[in-house]
């Protein structure tokens, strides 16, 4: 058996993307139609963790207060009540973050800002 043509030894393969800088980490970015895959931000879900871990401290009765509690785990008052916030957003959205399916716009940053308290108008403005 022959073969009609020979077969190149090189073989080279393009693909489409781009390389960006967010948060100090590099992303590829995909031409549109490219769908990425899901991919956990462990940022995001730490704060998560840590949120609903202090919240069900407070609530237990554990810590009286969030000073007690934030003195114990050695970081600013006023940084803990911006992550137990976290604790209020939309199942939805809290959902998505654990899967990796938030958009790559939702970042820890964003989230520790001041967000709506309802859930509809959560997921219309975070997304």
């Amino acid at each position: 058996m022959t073969r009609a043509t020979e077969v190149p030894e090189t073989v080279t393969v393009h693909v489409p993307l781009r390389i960006v800088k967010r948060g100090g980490r590099k992303e590829m970015q995909l031409p549109e139609g490219g769908t990425h895959p899901a991919r956990t931000d462990s940022t995001l879900v730490k704060a998560l963790a840590r949120a609903f871990r202090w919240k069900r401290m407070l609530d237990s009765g554990e810590f009286a207060t969030i000073a007690e509690l934030a003195e114990r785990e050695g970081i600013a008052p006023s940084y803990m009540t911006r992550v137990l916030r976290l604790t209020l957003l939309a199942p939805d959205i809290v959902e998505a973050i654990l899967d990796g399916r938030q958009g790559p716009e939702v970042t820890l940053a964003q989230l520790l800002r001041p967000f709506p308290q309802h859930w509809q108008t959560q997921e219309a403005v975070i997304g």
